[in-house]
């Protein structure tokens, strides 16, 4: 059995650190697309933790989709992998909540001028669609709604450089997401509405101040929930 170099993980955050390592690992070439991972006993025995810590680990790269895990078939590394190394970094991140929701501002801001210049007709009516469908059902969990909202936005900006990220910004989104102690329909129709307004007028400058009122109270919404818990 193939043996790597790992650290023995010893501090308080175990499940992060030994994400962090299976990731140093892929970064310093021991890993590779298309490997297969030791067994569970055996990164246990080497990274020195508990079948939980190590499988809320794994669990977190297999949501990255960095690894794949197969019934009865084994973990392996993901073929594509290595073809987007942002998804990696944040794979180091993902437990950082405040870098995270961050990333997505980062990212969603920029695209969302592009967008207010590039997004077609046939996309604003799906834009559309999504908020009214959000209105129509308050109580509904309508997360896979707001994602693809802002799936339909980052696409629409049909830029091959980003494009790439663009996946690792809807993971980011979905981190965010489940973290959310409670919805505000309301909230989230008005902001999207304003969002959507902006694009139809193809105006950079309101797209931008409307995401960034959206995304700033999505992370004051998370980081007080957070500090709560402290």
């Amino acid at each position: 059995m193939k043996e790597y170099k790992m650290d023995t993980v010893r501090r308080s955050t175990l499940s992060q650190q030994v994400l962090e390592q299976i990731v140093q690992l892929l970064m310093s070439g021991q890993l590779r697309p298309g490997d297969k991972l030791p067994a569970e006993m055996t990164l246990m025995e080497q990274f020195d933790v508990s079948r939980p810590v190590l499988r809320e680990a794994l669990s977190s790269l297999e949501t990255l989709e960095i690894i794949t895990r197969k019934p009865r078939g084994g973990t392996y590394v993901n073929e594509r992998v290595g073809s987007n190394p942002f998804k990696v970094m944040l794979a180091l991140s993902i437990n950082n909540v405040s870098a995270v929701i961050e990333a997505r501002m980062t990212l969603e801001l920029g695209l969302v001028t592009i967008a207010a210049e590039k997004i077609s007709d046939e996309q604003l009516e799906q834009l559309k669609e999504t908020i009214d469908s959000i209105q129509a059902n308050p109580d509904s969990d309508y997360g896979r709604l707001d994602k693809e909202f802002h799936r339909i936005i980052a696409q629409s900006a049909n830029n091959p450089v980003v494009e790439g990220m663009i996946e690792s910004l809807l993971i980011a989104h979905e981190k965010t997401d489940s973290l959310i102690p409670f919805r505000e329909p309301g909230v989230t129709v008005e902001h999207h509405l304003g969002i959507y307004e902006a694009l139809k007028n193809r105006d950079p400058y309101a797209a931008f101040q409307q995401m960034y009122k959206h995304l700033s109270f999505v992370r004051k919404k998370l980081l007080d929930d957070l500090e709560k818990e402290q």
